[in-house]
């Protein structure tokens, strides 16, 4: 038995007082259906983190999401200090990623928050909030 699988053993008898080999063989099928269930999503997921671990990309999605329309490449570059192509490249990973569309209109390019990245963006708002409100009820005590 692996020193992990022992581990988990001597887990299980804490908490249920007793183990044998057959719930220690059913909780381990469970865990791996559980990793089998992660493993499905993670790939996505992570792009979609990865995407936005970058204050450029980040303040983009954050604009888009903001205006609740399509804005133009031109309305978009004074907000992000880099350089047009690097604005070029951090869309265009957003866009791999599926939290912002883009199309062509004629000469323009515009660009709009998918509903993954308003949905982001909510939590995110959601949970910074909460977390803010629950340190300041701490210091109030």
């Amino acid at each position: 038995m692996s020193q992990a699988t022992d581990r988990l053993r001597r887990y299980m008898e804490d908490e249920l007082g007793e183990c044998r080999n057959e719930d220690v063989q059913a909780r381990l099928e469970e865990l791996g259906s559980l990793e089998r269930t992660i493993d499905e999503q993670l790939s996505a997921e992570l792009d979609v983190l990865s995407a936005l671990a970058s204050e450029t990309r980040y303040t983009l999605v954050r604009a888009l999401v903001a205006a609740s329309e399509e804005l133009c490449v031109c309305e978009l570059q004074p907000l992000v200090e880099v350089s047009e192509s690097g604005l070029s490249h951090a869309l265009s990973e957003l866009v791999e990623a599926g939290i912002v569309e883009g199309r062509k209109d004629g000469r323009w390019k515009k660009y709009r928050a998918t509903n993954r990245a308003i949905a982001i963006v909510t939590v995110l708002e959601g949970s910074v909030g909460t977390a803010a409100t629950s340190m300041e009820a701490e210091s109030d005590e």
